[in-house]
């Protein structure tokens, strides 16, 4: 059950939440998920359409169990691999991916940035 890009309108919002350009970013850096010696593990799924489901949950604010169908994946899935990407610290890796993509475009204006205190350590001591 993958998400078909010329499905209608799913693949319009599935487009748009996740232009190729993003993917082409997000795709190396994702963990590779391989099947354990034993047998079982995680069972093979359309990558771009869980990444792309997960954006979707954060996004939207949407609570995982409300996942549409529409994406090709289980609420399970795009909850199970939210969690392995966070640990394995995918956000972070992208987020500086995109700024050093958008500043190699020279579409980063640097002339005024905000620090919030939740994404930098303030410093002790003298001001």
């Amino acid at each position: 059950m993958f998400v078909r890009h010329d499905a209608g309108r799913g693949a319009d919002l599935s487009k748009r939440l996740v232009p190729d350009e993003l993917w082409e970013l997000a795709a190396p850096l994702l963990p590779s998920f391989a099947a354990r010696p034993q047998g079982g593990g995680t069972a093979p799924c359309d990558r771009r359409a869980v990444f792309t489901a997960v954006v979707y949950a954060l996004t939207s604010g949407c609570a995982w169990r409300h996942l549409p169908p529409t994406f090709g994946t289980s609420p399970a899935t795009a909850h199970r691999r939210f969690t392995v990407w966070t640990e394995a610290g995918l956000w972070r890796r992208l987020h500086r991916a995109v700024l050093d993509e958008l500043g190699a475009r020279g579409e980063v204006d640097w002339t005024s940035a905000i620090v919030d205190a939740a994404s930098v350590r303030a410093k002790r001591g003298d001001r």
